[in-house]
């Protein structure tokens, strides 16, 4: 394996659960947030990772291994609203029930486990790839 490919895959890695790590605190964040500029509580965004393509390279999938991940859009969950009663609270309907944010803290902290592994993992890769790089240049000498 070349070593450069090796350090722009786990540098793509990096990025984008970099990204995924600042979506979850931004959720976090407004994990009460009843009224946005659109209307409406804040809805939960994730991003949607894809492969960097080996075609766009002009490579068939049997020459190379991939090019590393990209984030290909930032969505919002679409599950509904919570609902809670609270009749006093400004943004309360006719009925008395708030519409809370789509997030769940535990999911938002699993999210945020499985993200610092996966950043951690492409840590892990760019260590070594740079170490074999130094462990090269010396048998270079």
């Amino acid at each position: 394996m070349e070593l450069l490919p090796a350090l722009a895959i786990s540098a793509s890695g990096l990025t984008a659960e970099r990204l995924r790590l600042d979506l979850i605190a931004n959720n976090l964040a407004n994990i009460n947030t009843t009224r946005t500029p659109r209307g409406g509580p804040y809805r939960r965004q994730v991003p949607v990772f894809a492969e960097k393509l080996r075609e766009a390279l002009g490579q068939s999938p049997g020459q190379a291994p991939g090019r590393g991940v990209e984030v290909a859009a930032i969505v919002e969950d679409n599950t509904p609203p919570r609902l809670v009663y609270d009749p006093s609270h400004p943004d309360a309907d006719p009925n008395g029930y708030v519409a809370l944010p789509n997030i769940n803290i535990v999911t938002e902290m699993v999210d945020m486990i499985t993200a610092t592994r996966a950043y951690e993992a492409n840590v892990t890769v760019l260590n070594a790839a740079k170490a074999m790089t130094l462990k090269a240049l010396e048998i270079g000498r």
